[in-house]
């Protein structure tokens, strides 16, 4: 089947690259992306579950955000991903960018958004990462998340099924995270807990750094050996679910959240300025 080209305008070429061609799929025409094979994989996948292509602009800022990951060497830290916005689709927008897809736990397509992402109810809906809680070591980890809206209650945000240890991010309602990170001991009241970006990353046995509201801070918080458990997002049955909306997530090994944020903001931006 040769290549048939699309028309694009400059409205829509944002970012390093624009699809320059369009390839049939089955029944479907889907975007051709170069260079980077892992954005292809991604946007090809995601148009499959959705089934349809995806804009033009959507593509630019996904393709732009895992060159960019990978420019600045954090991409191979990223082991579970999963952007919750752009996708046409709630089945879309559960295709892991990065890993195994989540389990999706009672979430329907009322509750997801193109530009927003996924909402929690507060109580019985979450997503199980499928990444276990010990998969990444002990004192080399990660854990981000991207908060569209807060919801406006205590609640969970990212956490495995045991509130007494490892649970990452625990928003107390108060304008700050509780935080804590291979450990049961308990980090109170730090960090700026608003929408946007926040990440907590391991990279010794003694403290763990935060990112929050655009700042980073460092925190003493002495590791211990991981349970084996999945982590979760929005929280896990059982305990306190979060009922605000996330958009993206990350688990993995240590990097600099600093980047991260900056590479995740740029998207989320980018996506609400390509979606009409």
């Amino acid at each position: 089947m040769p290549f048939r080209r699309t028309s694009i305008d400059s409205s829509q070429r944002t970012g390093f690259y624009s699809p320059k061609r369009s390839r049939v799929v089955g029944s479907r025409i889907a975007h051709s992306i170069s260079p980077d094979p892992d954005a292809e994989a991604y946007l090809l996948a995601v148009e499959a579950a959705d089934g349809e292509p995806l804009e033009a602009g959507v593509v630019n800022v996904v393709t732009d955000f895992v060159v960019g990951c990978k420019s600045d060497g954090i991409w191979d830290a990223v082991k579970a991903s999963c952007i919750l916005a752009g996708a046409r689709t709630l089945a879309g927008a559960l295709v892991p960018l990065v890993g195994t897809a989540p389990t999706n736990n009672n979430f329907v397509s009322g509750d997801y958004s193109r530009t927003t992402g996924l909402v929690g109810d507060g109580s019985t809906k979450y997503l199980d990462s499928n990444r276990n809680n010990n998969a990444d070591p002990q004192n080399n980890n990660h854990n981000a998340f991207y908060r569209t809206s807060t919801g406006g209650v205590a609640a969970q945000v990212m956490a495995t099924a045991f509130v007494s240890g490892e649970n990452t991010f625990y928003d107390n309602n108060a304008g700050s995270y509780n935080i804590r990170n291979r450990t049961i001991t308990l980090a109170s009241s730090i960090g700026t807990a608003t929408t946007g970006f926040a990440g907590v990353n391991r990279s010794s046995s003694s403290q763990i750094t935060l990112r929050s509201n655009n700042v980073t801070s460092t925190h003493s918080l002495t590791s211990q050996t991981p349970r084996s458990t999945n982590i979760a997002i929005f929280g896990a049955l059982g305990i306190p679910n979060n009922p605000g909306r996330l958009s993206f997530y990350s688990i993995g090994e240590s990097l600099d959240l600093a980047l991260l944020d900056n590479r995740v903001t740029v998207l989320m931006s980018g996506i609400q300025n390509a979606i009409p």
